[in-house]
């Protein structure tokens, strides 16, 4: 087996050159051999990370060496199970304060720790059975997280998204469960400015309360939910031949990552934030949808990347 090794004398008077070098270890994964010499796997990625890093100790006064050398066995050095055992008492104590928590405060606590589990996962070389365990519990975590902000959320379908006419869709009545979450206001957003301008919408305390001719979305058994990887807002988007426009589908990521989370979007903090405020001010599901709508207006509206 071969590794990388570098050796280091830091500058002493260089404190920042001193911080990003070991913020870049650190990132990398990368093993205290011994005082000033760092190890990681060889390869083209952590080749590139740790010259990285000797450039910038060398441009900043300090002097260092890449090496590769084979013949020793520093797998050890890269065991991540005390990580795994933080983590873990971190995700016990989520899940034990997960009805004191506020709606938001408790979404945002859970993405955290999913981030936290991620970027250790990435530098875990050699996984084993501690990274499983964390992972198990994390999922459960996951699952008490969607059971106590989206009681009746829907199970993604395996199906295909069907196509639909806007034109067969007009002055309906839509239903969808009560206090609306993300997913479901953004929806009824897509609903009213992009599908049927005449909407009505009824907020049910229970799926089975929705009404003959109404249209459900965004619970078990509705004509419209999740699909595959697509939460509801998604399917919309495709059903309706929506998915093209680019102001929506950037909505569409904030959404995603907010109901069910992956990839993080940069605007989606503040859209949780303005979304909780609404949500904790507002009582009525009507009203409060008529002031996520200037909220999700402003952000299709916003500049595009590039315009």
């Amino acid at each position: 087996m071969s590794w990388m090794l570098l050796i280091l004398t830091l500058p002493t008077r260089n404190a920042s050159a001193r911080m990003r070098a070991w913020r870049a270890l650190k990132g990398a994964g990368a093993a205290v051999l011994r005082d000033g010499v760092y190890v990681l796997p060889a390869g083209p990625a952590h080749r590139a990370a740790l010259a990285a890093v000797a450039a910038d100790v060398d441009a900043s006064g300090g002097t260092a060496w890449l090496l590769e050398a084979g013949g020793a066995d520093f797998t050890g050095l890269f065991d991540r199970t005390p990580e795994y055992g933080r983590l873990a008492v971190e995700i016990a104590a989520c899940r034990t304060a997960i009805d004191r928590l506020a709606e938001a405060d408790l979404a945002r606590r859970a993405r955290k720790l999913r981030k936290i589990f991620d970027a250790l996962a990435a530098i875990d070389f050699y996984p084993g059975q501690a990274r499983l365990d964390a992972a198990a519990q994390l999922d459960r975590l996951d699952a008490d997280v969607r059971a106590r902000l989206q009681p009746g959320e829907p199970a993604a379908g395996t199906g295909a998204v069907v196509h639909h006419l806007a034109l067969e869709y007009r002055r309906r009545l839509w239903a969808t469960r009560k206090r609306p979450w993300v997913d479901r206001l953004a929806s009824a957003w897509l609903i009213r400015r992009f599908i049927d301008p005449d909407a009505r919408f009824i907020w049910l305390d229970e799926p089975a309360d929705c009404p003959p001719g109404a249209v459900g979305f965004d619970f078990e058994g509705a004509e419209f939910g999740h699909v595959g990887e697509r939460v509801t807002f998604e399917t919309l988007l495709a059903s309706f031949g929506l998915d093209a426009d680019p102001g929506l589908a950037r909505v569409a990521g904030m959404v995603h990552y907010l109901d069910v989370g992956g990839l993080p979007v940069p605007e989606s903090a503040g859209l949780e934030a303005l979304l909780g405020g609404m949500h904790a001010m507002v009582a009525d599901d009507d009203a409060l949808l008529e002031a996520a709508t200037g909220a999700f207006d402003y952000l299709y509206s916003s500049p595009r990347e590039g315009a």
